[in-house]
């Protein structure tokens, strides 16, 4: 008997057997029928309709593979779960690499306006205190801010006319003893450890100078570059005036127009990690002056003591090189050492290396940690690393503005990633409901 006659012969054993079931109770004919085509659905795969149940058992196929929430076909399914984590991952970065790569192209391509900005708001959070004292003190806004941003050019421009007064009269007398300590350098080459004669000397003089005269082509263009980039640089400085100028007179009202346009849900946490990190900004702005006019005055005290030229000029350097953290200082100080070498020997120059290392001991284990906080905390690998991008993108200036961005960027997403909503919103109104 065939397989088809063998199917047809199951069916009529079925519905006889289900036709005499209805017979002698008629109430259940609709369950029956329904039982005996489940029934022959199941015993023949040639009908078409639902496949068997999972309690039958088809000869001949694959068992079916158990698929995972996050796969969508059996592909996905047979990759292994890591691998499959580490593709998701991997496209995600490569997608995260690109929009930083192109945010550092446009930051490149418009730096003349953001280098700015940035420089703008350091000031700003550098002056906004005595904005502040002007206010409490019944001042207009505007006039506040107009005083103070005149008293700090003032002050800056009067600094820098007095270092360089000094450094112009002390010129001449730094040149003889320039002159001088070659001298000894010279001496110290033939009679030190290793005893060079007069030949080599000049051979070695001669490759310097040979260098310096095929450089000189180099030095000049950076020389153009530089007279090139005047205009630039004039432009840079006024957007830094009226930068600075508008975001101590209108910083808040700048701050409250950017929330609004954001979203709704997102304005309350975005407001407080941005003027969260405006705190910030203050105060590592606030507490880097301070520790910078330390470390000058210390470095200042060691070198009017032993009588160094330029004591004033050098002693502004190390202020100007304490606002780059860690090395600033550093390479700062070293001047220092080698103006002093030149002027008064090695053994005061080892006095001020002294004294410019215990200057720097005490800045970085007692000042920053008392006079920062934990507000702007950051670990020494970041904080060089920072630096180090800083000057690859930007020169000296991101070196000054990397450090500082790094700690607002901080403070902002602790506080976007804190579970804690602030009391209102930006813009929220607040409307007192009246007794019926």
């Amino acid at each position: 008997m065939s397989r088809f006659e063998q199917v047809r012969e199951r069916l009529r054993r079925v519905y006889q057997s289900r036709r005499a079931a209805v017979r002698a109770d008629p109430g259940a004919s609709g369950d029956a029928l329904n039982d005996a085509s489940e029934a022959a659905r199941v015993a023949s795969p040639a009908v078409p309709g639902p496949t068997a149940p999972p309690s039958a058992s088809v000869y001949g196929a694959e068992p079916p593979m158990d698929l995972h929430s996050s796969t969508s076909s059996r592909d996905d399914a047979d990759v292994p779960h890591g691998l499959r984590i580490a593709a998701a991952w991997c496209w995600r970065l490569i997608v995260i690499g690109v929009v930083a790569w192109a945010l550092l192209r446009i930051v490149g391509t418009v730096k003349i306006v953001i280098i700015p900005l940035a420089i703008a708001l350091l000031l700003s959070a550098l002056l906004a205190p005595a904005v502040g004292w002007l206010l409490r003190a019944r001042f207009p806004r505007s006039l506040a801010t107009a005083v103070v941003l005149v008293g700090g050019l003032a002050a800056v421009i009067g600094t820098l006319t007095l270092v360089v007064n000094e450094f112009i009269r002390g010129v001449p007398e730094l040149s003889e003893k320039s002159s001088e300590g070659v001298r000894q350098i010279q001496n110290w080459l033939k009679t030190g450890p290793l005893h060079l004669s007069d030949t080599q000397l000049d051979r070695y003089i001669d490759e310097a100078q040979l260098w310096i005269n095929n450089n000189t082509s180099k030095f000049t263009s950076g020389a153009l570059n530089t007279a090139a980039t005047l205009a630039e640089v004039l432009t840079g400085t006024l957007l830094v005036l009226f930068a600075t100028f508008f975001f101590l007179r209108d910083g808040n009202k700048i701050w409250r127009f950017l929330v609004r346009l954001l979203p709704v849900a997102a304005r309350w946490k975005v407001d407080d990690a941005g003027r969260a990190s405006w705190q910030t900004l203050v105060a590592y702005v606030r507490a880097t002056v301070l520790v910078a006019f330390i470390d000058a005055v210390g470095i200042g005290i060691f070198l009017v003591i032993f009588d160094i030229p330029f004591a004033f000029p050098l002693a502004a350097l190390v202020f100007l090189g304490a606002f780059i953290p860690i090395v600033g200082a550093a390479l700062s100080g070293g001047v220092a050492v080698l103006v002093a070498l030149v002027d008064s020997g090695p053994v005061t120059a080892l006095i001020i290396l002294g004294a410019v290392i215990g200057v720097q001991q005490i800045e970085g284990h007692v000042l920053q940690p008392l006079i920062m906080g934990r507000a702007v905390a950051l670990h020494p690998l970041a904080v060089i690393i920072g630096i180090a991008a800083g000057v690859v993108l930007a020169g000296i200036t991101g070196a000054l503005v990397s450090v500082p961005l790094i700690a607002v960027l901080n403070t902002a997403v602790r506080r976007l990633a804190a579970r804690r909503v602030p009391d209102t919103p930006p813009d929220a109104v607040v409307v007192a409901s009246q007794a019926p």
